[in-house]
């Protein structure tokens, strides 16, 4: 159980991270076109997507990434929250 949850953990992690440099990469021209900027979006678009129907933007300013952000580090407390209690 333990490698199972560490997995999960470690997955969640690096989604994360993928996350964060996906939504600074809107700041630069351009880069949501390179190769890595598509392969992030091909990953954090699915997940984006939900949240950006539900939370309209403030203007000019998206704050659906932020709850996106929010809920997946949720999860990952709930996750370790769970493991805990089966320990």
């Amino acid at each position: 159980m333990d490698i199972v949850f560490g997995i999960l953990q470690r997955l969640i992690q690096i989604y994360s991270w993928a996350l964060i440099i996906y939504i600074l990469m809107s700041w630069f021209p351009n880069a949501r076109g390179s190769s890595i900027g598509q392969f992030l979006s091909r990953i954090c678009e699915p997940y984006l997507e939900p949240f950006r129907r539900i939370i309209p933007p403030l203007g000019m300013i998206d704050i659906s990434p932020i709850v996106a952000f929010l809920v997946l580090n949720f999860a990952q407390s709930g996750l370790h929250s769970v493991y805990l209690w089966l320990t």
